[in-house]
């Protein structure tokens, strides 16, 4: 990873830290209260064991100290309690709050940006990479600063009583987060490649899952079975990979603090011995201070030890933010909505109008045409020329540029939910939830079983409703897998129905339904149209009269409009069309 990528990342990452609230601090204190309990703890106990080695003490008469050592060691394992609390806190505060900003931030983007990805990348991006930024604020945030104050504490305890000591400890320390940095700087890169590799697998294995009945359909199952197992393989090595930079760093920082507590071992055992005469202050080094010093030894490296650990953290939740930071703050152009009233005329005018995707670019336009309110409009031309981008544009899941006006007013000065209120849209995949066949038709709405019943009727499938053994209380799998692709479309056309929409848009409904289902879906919709505007993508010439008007689109241009049976006698791509299809 580029390392101006790295460290923007990582402010990004700390400036979320607000969200956690006190907890943060609170962890930082209760580190702070550990530490000086230790050194407490340290004292007391190398006094105790150098009155009794040296004078032969007994024990009783170091009662009360014993028992400060006892209460002092209860402090800190409350400390440690309550600060292993606080950070999960702080990370659970965090991981709710950013999951509410990545779901509201694809709300906003819409189906159009969703679609870009698969489910399971999504659900790798909200619960595993969001997963992963627990530790980076319940651990590694606090230790930053723990890494600091802990040992300048020691330090300051070490100094006045030996200052060898204090320069062996101040000499040895930069060795740890030296080699730290530099195991480091592969675990970052290296983590970041385990999450794609998660991404692709999770997506690979969710899309292939859904589709299963159509790879055995069509004999690709074996196929798609290695293609998982090569996606899982390359995980595994990931992982692996991961975890061998993971072992490398401890053994390395566990390596150096051990030289280094040897080094004062080793000091301080020549000067007992009378070999060494340097480092204290005129009294010789005496066993106490000694014995304290060894004991902060360890303690002295063990927060440099524990960012080690814990820079694994930062590791992982610099790779997880990348995807994180793009989505919540990257230059991702959102629809833009208002909040006026939609106007009484639905009339739509569009003028040098573009239509863009959510990273600027331009699908579609310049284009301009105009629909008057109960027009039946045909949107015709060859894949990839922008039709369904169109219609993500009228229903406000793509931004544009130009003019796009209903009524006279900025589809993007519209008040979205208002304005979505008067359309009825059905497209060629139909989405239906898990749940009851009522459910999916109601959809929230407050309607009887009567007002169901007629929807389904219209929509021509309420005669296998009421053969279902549960009726409108069946439940349906997710994604309608438990009914046929024209079942699910002639439910979702009733569901469509049931809005008081004045304006139908509908993405080829017909698309990927048997001839009698698709006969009976667009009877309905022909019935539906009568009063309001209908916007239809289309292959098929001979679902439309002569009376509709037609916008052929192609290469992101509108190349011909005008009612059908005049395109008909003019020369163009709508006529070819015609002829090929026997209608001239």
């Amino acid at each position: 990873m580029d390392k101006s990528l790295e460290k923007q990342l990582t402010l990004w990452l700390r400036q979320q830290k607000r969200v956690c609230g006190l907890f943060l601090p609170l962890s930082l204190l209760l580190g702070t209260l550990n530490a000086a309990a230790l050194v407490a703890q340290s004292w007391l106990l190398a006094r105790v064991l150098g009155d009794l080695v040296l004078n032969g003490t007994p024990a009783a008469a170091h009662m009360p100290d014993l028992l400060a050592m006892a209460a002092l060691l209860l402090l800190r394992a409350l400390c440690a309690w309550g600060r292993e609390r606080a950070g999960f806190e702080a990370g659970l505060r965090l991981r709710r709050a950013l999951r509410g900003r990545v779901l509201d931030r694809l709300s906003t983007l819409g189906p159009a940006y969703i679609r870009s990805q698969s489910a399971g990348s999504w659900a790798s991006k909200l619960l595993e990479q969001v997963e992963q930024l627990q530790d980076f604020y319940g651990r590694y945030l606090p230790q930053t600063t723990l890494v600091a104050l802990v040992p300048l504490l020691i330090l300051a305890c070490v100094w006045p009583l030996n200052w060898a000591a204090g320069l062996i400890l101040l000499g040895t320390a930069p060795l740890i987060p030296l080699f730290m940095v530099l195991v480091g700087m592969g675990a970052g890169d290296a983590n970041r490649k385990h999450f794609q590799a998660l991404s692709r697998l999770s997506g690979h294995f969710m899309d292939r899952l859904r589709g299963l009945s159509t790879l055995r359909l069509f004999d690709r199952a074996a196929a798609e079975q290695q293609a998982i197992e090569n996606a899982s393989e390359e995980f595994r090595r990931r992982t692996m990979a991961v975890l061998r930079l993971a072992f490398l760093s401890s053994a390395v920082l566990e390596f150096f603090a051990a030289v280094s507590i040897a080094l004062l071992a080793v000091y301080f055992g020549f000067s007992l011995l009378g070999h060494l005469d340097f480092g204290h202050y005129g009294a010789g080094v005496q066993l106490g201070s000694a014995l304290f010093v060894l004991l902060l030894a360890p303690e002295f490296y063990q927060p440099l030890r524990e960012l080690g650990t814990h820079y694994h953290a930062k590791a992982q939740a610099v790779a997880a933010a990348e995807a994180l930071h793009q989505l919540l703050e990257g230059e991702l152009h959102a629809p833009e909505a208002g909040r006026q009233a939609v106007p009484d005329t639905l009339a739509i005018c569009a003028k040098e109008l573009r239509v863009l995707s959510h990273d600027g670019h331009c699908l579609l336009g310049p284009l301009s045409f105009a629909v008057a309110e109960g027009e039946q409009v045909a949107i015709l031309g060859p894949s990839g020329a922008g039709k369904s981008s169109l219609l993500n544009a009228l229903l406000g899941f793509l931004p544009y540029a130009g003019s796009l006006t209903v009524g006279g007013v900025e589809l993007r000065d519209l008040d979205l939910s208002a304005w979505r209120a008067q359309l009825l849209w059905l497209s060629q995949e139909p989405q239906l939830l898990h749940g009851t066949l009522r459910d999916n038709v109601a959809m929230g709405r407050p309607l009887s079983d009567a007002e169901i019943w007629a929807l389904l009727d219209r929509a021509h499938i309420g005669d296998f409703v009421r053969g279902l053994p549960a009726g409108l209380e069946q439940m349906l799998a997710e994604q309608g897998s438990s009914i046929s692709v024209g079942q699910a479309q002639r439910l979702a056309l009733a569901r469509a129905l049931a809005g008081a929409g004045r304006i139908l848009l509908l993405d080829e409904p017909g698309a990927s339904l048997d001839v009698d289902s698709e006969r009976l879906v667009m009877g309905s919709l022909k019935q539906a149209s009568l009063g309001r505007t209908r916007l239809l993508i289309s292959h098929r010439l001979d679902e439309l009269d002569g009376g509709d008007t037609v916008l052929y689109l192609a290469q992101g241009q509108l190349q011909q409009q005008g009612k059908l049976r005049e395109l008909a006698l003019a020369a163009g791509p709508v006529a070819k069309l015609l002829a090929q299809e026997g209608l001239q």
